[in-house]
C-alpha cells in the first residue's frame, strides 16, 4: 500500500565497519515510495565484547523508527547490565519499553522532532520550553527524563516500526524479531532463518488478535495493518484488561539464540522491501557469490538491493530497502566451535515471546560517525514453511 514515485530515488546510504568479531557493510534506499521510512542500527562494538545491528522499517511515518534506531540498542544496554547478562531478556525489555517512552510529552516531543518538517519545528520548540531543569531527577525512570507539557497525556504514535534485531556475544548470537523484517544465517551457504515473519495468517497470532477484540479482514488486522507484531501502533494496544504482550498488536519480540559454529559464514538483516523479492536462499546465493568480486560489504548489499528495484512503480520491488551484511570473523580458540547439538535455534518462549542521520559506525559514503549514544544511521523469522511450523533446528 501507499503511493510513489515517478522516478525511483536510487542515492544509497551506506556505510562499513567491524569490530573484534564481525565485519559489516550497510545500504539503504528509498527506491520508488514518496517517503523514506526505513531506519537501521550498527554498533559494531556495543560493549567490550557485544555487537548490536537492526533494521527497523516503519509505516505510517518515518517517527517510530528513527525513535527505535535512536534508543532501542542504548535501552537494551541498560536493561543487560542489570540482568546478570541475560541478552535474550534484555532485548525483550528493551522491544516493550519502546512503547512506554514514546508516550506523554517527551514521547511527543521527540517523535515530533524525528517526524516530518512541520511537526519537527513543532516538537524542537516545545523541547526549548517544556524540557527538563536542573534537579527534576525524580522524573528519570529507567535512564529515561520525563517532560511536563502540553502533551503529558499524549497516549503514543498511531504509526509504527518492525524491528529485527541481532545481537552477537562472543559465540552466542541473539535475534529479537517483531514484525515481518528478517534476520537469516549462511551456514556453509545454507540459508537458515532465524526469525518469523509476524503476518496475521499465522493461527497463534490469530488467537492473539481475536482475544483482543481485534480481527483480520482481507489478511489485515481490524482491515488496516498487514502484519501483526510492531513498536507503536498504539490505537491497537488499547485493551486496558490486557498486559503489552497480550494486545491485538504486540511489540513483545520472538527471540532466538543460536550457538555459532565455524560453519557459520554472515548474516543478513534486512527489511520486507529485500524478503518480498527474494527468497532467503536466494539472497544468500547471491551475497555469496558478490562477495567474491566486490571491493567492499556494503557494495555487495547495494547490488541486493539493485537486484530488487522494480522497473516501474507498483508491486514488488517498489519498498523502501534496507539491509545489513555481518560477516563473523572465525574464532582464534577453537573451543568456541559448537557441537551440532548446540548449534540449534532455540526460542525463549515458543508459545508468545515472542535513525537519526548519527552513525557509529566508519561510513563509507554519507554515513557520519557519533557517540555510541547517537550510533544509528537512518535511511529504515524462522520463517516456516507453513504457518505456524516448529522452529528447525540448525545442523552442521
Amino acid at each position: 500500500m501507499g503511493t510513489y514515485l515517478s522516478t525511483p530515488k536510487t542515492d544509497k546510504q551506506s556505510a562499513d565497519g567491524e569490530g573484534a568479531r564481525v565485519r559489516y557493510g550497510l545500504a539503504s534506499m528509498q527506491g520508488w515510495r514518496t517517503t523514506m521510512e526505513d531506519a537501521h542500527t550498527a554498533v559494531p562494538q556495543l560493549d567490550e565484547c557485544t555487537s548490536f545491528f537492526a533494521v527497523y522499517d516503519g509505516h505510517g511515518g518515518k517517527a517510530v523508527a528513527k525513535f527505535c534506531a535512536k534508543h532501542l540498542h542504548m535501552q537494551f544496554l541498560r536493561n543487560e547490565l542489570s540482568s546478570s547478562g541475560d541478552l535474550a531478556s534484555s532485548a525483550r525489555k528493551a522491544f516493550l519499553r519502546m512503547d512506554e517512552m514514546m508516550k506523554g510529552q517527551r514521547g511527543w516531543r521527540e517523535l515530533a522532532e524525528l517526524g516530518e518538517k512541520g511537526p519537527k519545528f513543532a516538537g524542537m520548540l516545545e523541547s526549548m520550553i517544556w524540557s527538563p531543569k536542573g534537579g527534576d531527577a525524580d522524573k528519570i525512570v529507567d535512564g529515561w527524563q520525563m517532560e511536563e507539557g502540553p502533551h503529558s497525556d499524549f497516549s503514543g504514535p498511531t504509526c509504527g516500526s518492525t524491528a529485527c534485531v541481532a545481537i552477537i556475544r562472543n559465540d552466542q548470537l541473539v535475534v529479537a524479531n517483531a514484525g515481518d523484517s528478517r534476520c537469516v544465517i549462511s551456514r556453509k551457504g545454507q540459508a537458515h532463518d532465524l526469525s518469523r515473519d509476524h503476518k496475521p495468517e499465522l493461527e497463534s497470532e490469530k488467537e492473539r488478535i481475536q482475544n483482543a477484540g481485534g480481527y483480520i479482514v482481507a489478511g489485515r488486522v481490524n482491515g488496516s495493518l498487514n502484519l501483526t507484531r510492531a513498536i507503536g501502533d498504539m490505537e491497537m494496544k488499547e485493551n486496558k484488561l490486557l498486559p503489552a504482550e497480550k494486545q491485538t498488536v504486540s511489540a513483545e519480540p520472538e527471540v532466538n539464540t543460536v550457538t555459532l559454529s565455524e560453519d557459520d559464514e554472515f548474516i543478513v538483516l534486512a527489511c520486507d522491501g529485500i524478503w518480498d523479492c527474494m527468497s532467503s536462499q536466494q539472497v544468500v546465493d547471491f551475497v555469496r557469490e558478490k562477495l567474491n568480486t566486490e571491493e567492499s560489504l556494503s557494495a555487495v548489499c547495494e547490488k541486493v538491493l539493485d537486484r530488487c528495484l522494480a522497473p516501474e512503480s507498483g508491486g514488488e520491488g517498489c519498498d523502501n530497502m534496507t539491509m545489513i551484511l555481518v560477516v563473523l570473523k572465525k574464532p582464534t580458540n577453537s573451543a568456541a566451535t559448537s557441537s551440532p547439538e548446540q548449534s540449534v535455534v532455540t526460542p525463549t518462549n515458543s508459545a508468545a515471546t515472542s535513525s537519526p542521520e548519527q552513525s557509529a559506525v566508519t561510513p563509507t559514503k554519507s554515513a557520519a560517525t557519533s557517540s555510541l549514544e547517537q550510533s544509528a544511521v537512518t535511511n529504515e523469522e524462522m520463517r516456516p514453511s507453513e504457518p505456524d511450523a516448529p522452529m528447525t533446528p540448525l545442523s552442521k
